[in-house]
């Protein structure tokens, strides 16, 4: 997250600058203008429901999971991923495991192209996902689905899924091996969202 950095089209634009220095008020502080869903973050079921459940209302041991990743460095742009791209991985999430997606998107950032032509969750894989009862999925793209982008996050997040959007460098994870993910939202009282810190712990 710095200074100008982009934004989907219709979000605030993100901006971190100085309020005051050491010259001014004698202490450097800055002032952050960003929306719920800069950079890294986590979506809540609020994002899309006016009743769903809030940011700080999510119980942070389901931010705090039992991870896999899902190699997809093969998929081309606008290429769906489907549920047969979880069968190689179907030991890990019948185990419980919550699955991060790693297409390797996350290079195009801080490039404009980052918002648009990724890999997507397919509509079949959203309701996949809910059948299996996955408590989280992961990914380095910034949103799971561009053009059905509302029918994917209402299949998700009404069962209860956390999305995080905007992962990094997830080619540091190993290859079939189970880590702990951390996602930690900041807690914004009554709010659909909020940038977080992932990290993996291996």
């Amino acid at each position: 997250m710095f200074n100008g950095a982009p934004t989907m089209p219709m979000d605030p634009k993100f901006s971190v600058t100085w309020h005051c220095s050491l010259e001014t008020l004698g202490y450097n502080l800055s002032r952050l203008t960003t929306s719920t869903h800069q950079g890294t973050h986590i979506d809540a079921p609020r994002h899309f429901f006016n009743k769903g459940e809030c940011v700080d209302e999510i119980a942070l041991e389901r931010c705090v999971v039992q991870a896999v990743k899902i190699d997809l460095t093969g998929k081309q742009p606008n290429e769906a991923i489907e549920p047969a791209d979880m069968l190689p991985y179907s030991r890990f999430i019948e185990q419980g495991c919550s699955v991060l997606l790693h297409t390797g998107w996350d290079k195009h950032f801080p490039d404009q192209s980052f918002f648009s032509g990724f890999p997507f969750v397919s509509k079949s894989l959203a309701n996949w996902f809910v059948e299996k009862k996955i408590g989280l999925v992961g990914m380095d793209m910034p949103t799971p689905n561009g053009d059905d982008w509302k029918y994917v996050h209402i299949k998700m997040l009404g069962a209860g899924i956390l999305i995080v959007e905007g992962l990094t460098n997830m080619e540091q994870l190993p290859d079939n091996e189970v880590f702990t993910f951390y996602s930690l939202p900041l807690k914004l009282q009554g709010r659909d969202g909020s940038p977080v810190r992932a990290i993996a712990i291996i």
